[in-house]
This record gives C-alpha cells, structure tokens and sequence, in this order.
C-alpha cells in the first residue's frame, strides 16, 4: 500500500506493540500500511469512521489485501466505539477544534488512553494546550511537507511536563528541530496574519492584538534563525 507523506509519518508515530484506534479511518489507508508493514507488530488495529459508505470502501480495500484477519471495523462517531483495550488513538485530517470535541465527549476515556497520534489541519496550538492540561506531554512532533501544504504530526504521551506559551505556540519539539519546513510553515503563518491584520475591520481589538503578539513571536523565532 502506496499513501502520502503524511499519513506515512502519522504510521511512523504509531508505537510498536500498540492497540491502536483509528478515528476517521476513511478508506482505511493507514490502517493497511500498518498491518502490512514486517517491522512492526500491532496487538490490535481498529479503523472506525461514522459513515457507512466510507466504511464500506474501507471494508473492500481490507479485504483486496487480505487483511480481515488484521483490521476491525466499527461503524461510530468518534470515540463511542472505543473500548479499554485499546491503549492508543490515531486522528488524521480533520480540524483542530474538531478533535479536541472528540476527546472532550469522553474523557473518562483519557485515564486508560496513553498515547495518541494527531496530525489537526488547524488549531494545533489549542490542541496542544488542551492535552497537556489533561494530563499530557509532547513526546514527537514533525513536520511533513506533502505537495503545497506542511502538515504538523504530534505524539501525546501520558504524564506532565511544563510548557511555556512560546512551546505551546510552536511546539517544543519543533522548536528545537527547527528544520527546513519550520521555516517555510512560519514564514506562512507570519504573512497570512499580516494579512489578517490589514484586512480586519474597525473594532476587533482582541483579534488584532492577539494577532500584533502572534506576529512578533513568529518575526523574532525567524530572525533567531537568521543570525
């Protein structure tokens, strides 16, 4: 199984001897990876998306490789479908926000859960600060660049560690890579809040001063690689 830069890097994550959940598995393409990969060994593989059709794909694409042995499927939203035996959750592709929604609809569930891999499409500052507040620490994080777009992939371990609002915003592991594709999403992030900046209406004075703080965090950690 052939998939993209990203999902390759989320599977990188993905801890040998895992019990692992894959929300919003889609046709499944992780999953596959996974399970056909000889360097790793899972306990179990759990691909669950919440709508039928998705699922159905992702039913066919299993058995095409002749996983069914390998990969469960289960049809629901989120993590109602997940069970105790699983010790680690895999979430790919969807909003920030979104994820954040799925973890808070249960959190009970985040005492048996150790790890989890997420790559958020947005918000990946309140991701991090959400996790870290409910008992998590960063333990990886990379950055991938697949086409035009850099995508951010985070391991959340369990236990605490503090974090400064400058790690929280960049990522502590990112800040000290600090690679090539840092560079690249930050000089981004600085000019597409610039422009937020211009563009914004009268009034708005928490967006805009939030956004002047972001700007000059962004500006001087550039700078800092500059010298």
């Amino acid at each position: 199984m052939i998939i993209n830069k990203r999902l390759k890097e989320v599977g990188e994550l993905v801890e040998d001897n895992s019990s692992f959940l894959d929300i919003g598995c889609d046709h499944a393409f992780l999953d596959i990876y996974l399970a056909g990969d000889k360097t790793k060994k899972f306990k179990s593989i759990v691909a669950s998306d919440n709508k039928e059709g998705p699922l159905e794909h992702a039913k066919n694409n299993i058995r095409q490789h002749k996983l069914t042995d390998k990969i469960e499927l289960r049809l629901g939203n989120g993590l109602d479908i997940y069970t105790s035996d699983i010790n680690t959750i895999v979430i790919s592709g969807m909003g920030g926000r979104n994820i954040i929604g799925i973890l808070k609809s249960h959190e009970e569930y985040l005492k048996t859960i150790d790890t989890l891999v997420l790559s958020p499409n947005n918000y990946q500052i309140d991701v991090r600060s959400y996790l870290t507040k409910k008992g998590y620490y960063i333990d990886e994080e990379v950055l991938v660049k697949d086409g035009k777009y850099i995508y951010q992939v985070m391991r959340f371990k369990k236990g605490k560690k503090k974090y400064t609002k400058k790690e929280i915003f960049f990522g502590p592991i990112l800040l000290t890579k600090k690679d090539t594709n840092f560079r690249l999403l930050y000089d981004r992030e600085l000019k597409t809040r610039e422009i937020i900046l211009q563009l914004l209406p009268k009034g708005f004075s928490l967006r805009k001063r939030k956004l002047k703080k972001e700007i000059e965090l962004i500006s001087e950690e550039l700078k800092s690689m500059s010298k």
